[in-house]
């Protein structure tokens, strides 16, 4: 091949190489125009409020009755967890049972 010839092709693989990171970089800034953050996690969107009863699965307080079992939010923290009126400590989501 000829020294003139390698050249050209070694060019064109440069140039389709830099059009394909510049349509790759221009298609993701495309992208995330329409995107906005995540929103900070309001009161619309969280698994229990201030007031509202939950209660434990049977399987963390085995031997009880729903009733003994059920709990009202105290105060919700910024992590997602509970505080609970007459339960020590904070509580997860999962450790509830489903309302459906």
């Amino acid at each position: 091949m000829k020294k003139r010839t390698r050249r050209l092709l070694g060019g064109l693989a440069l140039a389709g190489a830099a059009l394909g990171a510049a349509g790759a970089y221009l298609g993701r800034k495309k992208a995330m125009v329409g995107k906005k953050k995540k929103p900070d996690r309001g009161l619309s969107d969280v698994w229990a409020r201030p007031g509202m009863s939950v209660t434990f699965r049977a399987e963390l307080m085995p031997g009880r009755d729903s009733n003994e079992r059920t709990f009202r939010v105290k105060e919700l923290l910024p992590n997602g967890r509970v505080i609970l009126n007459g339960a020590a400590g904070e509580h997860n989501e999962k450790e509830f049972e489903r309302i459906h």
